[in-house]
């Protein structure tokens, strides 16, 4: 397993209006990164009007976590198809409440 190299499964940007796009970077790791028990590196952001409204990450010490604005809070990581489900979720969450935005 050391002699395994990261694996880019997911890159790509998702356009939702003509301000608003997801972005969505996922590599599967030979180990977790500190602060994380999987093998999972991930950075989900939703954009609107060039501000990052909500971001899913796991930055290496601070764990699985997820802002919504300017509030941070802790992420339950369980799979990478859960993780994805849980961000676009949150993005149709945040549109419903932001229609005015």
């Amino acid at each position: 397993m050391s002699n395994m190299k990261a694996v880019q499964l997911v890159s790509t940007r998702i356009p939702y209006s003509g301000s608003a796009f997801a972005e969505l970077v996922l590599w599967r790791l030979p180990q977790p990164i500190k602060g994380s028990a999987h093998g999972f590196k991930y950075r989900l952001a939703y954009i609107v009007r060039g501000e990052c409204v909500l971001r899913y990450d796991n930055e290496a010490g601070k764990g699985d976590h997820r802002h919504v604005g300017p509030v941070e809070s802790a992420y339950t990581f369980t799979t990478p198809e859960r993780l994805i489900a849980d961000f676009q979720r949150d993005i149709e969450r945040w549109n419903d409440e932001n229609s005015d935005a």
